[in-house]
């Protein structure tokens, strides 16, 4: 019978990159989910379309509160998402047991703290805008590169980190 138990070898950059690469097809798939769900409770005036579209405040928390419980539940019942478990990758504390919820909710709130430089997409465009959080995304990854445990800066805020499973 092989093995799940989590090893203390860093995950390597790739690995997190593809498997969050997976995860984005489900964030997909919830999102449109809650999106037709939304719409039909709404009879289709859900989105406001005309010289500028307007989309309710409270559709875009839910969707976030909706993304945000699939990242937590998912570390905090397995250490692993749907895309991690292709990788053999598993999220964890420093000790190397389940992150709480409070390290989980920290890591997804740090995670995704550049999603707030869409605000800027009226100032400087969505082009730009989309641009700008993709680069500090990249920045929060590379953190890893010069960390001997490999973790991002979202696992630096958590204290948490990835690691392949033995």
């Amino acid at each position: 019978m092989p093995t799940t138990l989590t090893t203390d070898v860093p995950c390597p950059l790739w690995r997190r990159l593809l498997a969050l690469v997976y995860d984005l097809l489900i964030v997909v798939a919830i999102v449109m989910v809650v999106g037709l769900l939304c719409q039909l409770a709404t009879g289709g005036q859900l989105i406001h379309t005309g010289a500028t579209t307007v989309i309710p405040v409270w559709y875009q928390a839910l969707q976030g509160l909706v993304v945000a419980a699939y990242f937590i539940s998912s570390w905090r019942r397995g250490g692993q998402t749907l895309g991690m478990r292709p990788w053999r990758i598993r999220v964890t504390r420093d000790d190397g047991g389940t992150p709480s919820l409070q390290q989980a909710v920290i890591r997804v709130l740090v995670a995704a703290a550049p999603l707030v430089l869409l605000m800027l997409e009226p100032v400087i465009g969505l082009r730009m805008t989309l641009w700008t959080v993709l680069i500090v995304w990249a920045c929060w990854f590379a953190v890893g590169l010069f960390d001997p445990r490999r973790r991002a800066l979202h696992d630096l805020a958590a204290h948490t980190e990835v690691r392949l499973l033995g």
